[in-house]
């Protein structure tokens, strides 16, 4: 699925407004000079607003991207595009890729 390549200073955020930061980065490719994220990094997610049990199932605590590229890749993996799928964990929902470099895309 095309789309905007991530990279490491893009706004991404959890379904309910927590930050989401990689916890990897992929320093073999940049664009707008920062370093890219592989389909495999974990993010990890601060500030998440959705209530702990009994009220609810949260906060989101990690975020998974599970959907990237498909023919573009780094050191032989996908590389994350904001039209991706991904998941959160405990809440199961999405992370959301709001604010992303403008300049590449990939397929």
């Amino acid at each position: 699925m095309p789309g905007l390549l991530v990279q490491v200073g893009a706004q991404v955020m959890c379904s309910h407004a927590g930050q989401a930061q990689p916890s990897v980065p992929n320093p073999r490719v940049t664009v707008s000079g920062q370093p890219t994220v592989l389909l495999s990094s974990p993010y990890l997610v601060a500030g998440c607003a959705f209530p702990p049990p009994p009220a609810a199932n949260g906060p989101c605590v990690t975020g998974q991207w599970l959907s990237g590229t498909t023919r573009v890749t780094s050191t032989g993996q996908p590389l994350v595009v904001n039209a991706g799928s991904s998941i959160c964990t405990p809440t199961g929902t999405p992370l959301i890729a709001a604010v992303t470099q403008t300049r590449v895309t990939a397929t």
